[in-house]
């Protein structure tokens, strides 16, 4: 009985599909689960290459999809058509995380943020902010992770007003 309230639980929880283009993304993508798993939400991390196996993501996507609590998160650099294609083959949310290049002057952002009409993939530029778009989407429905997101927030908070009160006392010695 224990397991399988264990189990239950986790499912609960829902899970993080992390899906790189090549494993030339695992560490953006590393970052992405290390962030989520200091929210406590699970994560698998996946390859597919929406140029060279499409047969193989859409095995993936039939694979996950039957899930109730589910987010995709696709890291693909370059010419990003993975969130576009995982987008348009499941009604689950779906973020894409391209990992920045300064090739190019940074343009490959551009295939992540133009997307045909009628895929609604969001895109996050930056790795900790992928993971708590995703963690936000699951604690619509847990309040527990509610309360690890309110937390992180808070702490951003307090960053920022530390900052300010160190740049205060800075002002003054200069007066």
């Amino acid at each position: 009985m224990e397991g399988r309230t264990e189990r239950l639980a986790q499912q609960e929880k829902g899970l993080a599909v992390i899906i790189m283009g090549s494993d030339a993304d695992l560490d953006h993508s590393q970052k992405i689960a290390g962030t989520l798993k200091m929210f406590d939400v699970p994560c698998e991390i996946r390859v597919a290459s929406a140029h060279k196996s499409i047969e193989h993501l859409l095995l993936i996507l039939d694979e996950y999809n039957h899930r109730n609590k589910l987010v995709y998160i696709a890291v693909a650099g370059r010419s990003n058509a993975l969130g576009g294609l995982i987008d348009a083959n499941t009604q689950k949310p779906v973020i894409s995380a391209p990992p920045y290049s300064d090739k190019f002057a940074g343009v490959d952002i551009y295939s992540s943020l133009r997307m045909p009409s009628g895929i609604g993939a969001t895109v996050a530029a930056e790795p900790e902010i992928a993971a708590l778009a995703a963690a936000k989407i699951f604690a619509l429905n847990d309040p527990l992770l509610a309360a690890r997101v309110l937390e992180y927030q808070r702490r951003s908070t307090e960053k920022v007003l530390d900052a300010d009160r160190r740049i205060s006392k800075l002002n003054q010695q200069m007066i």
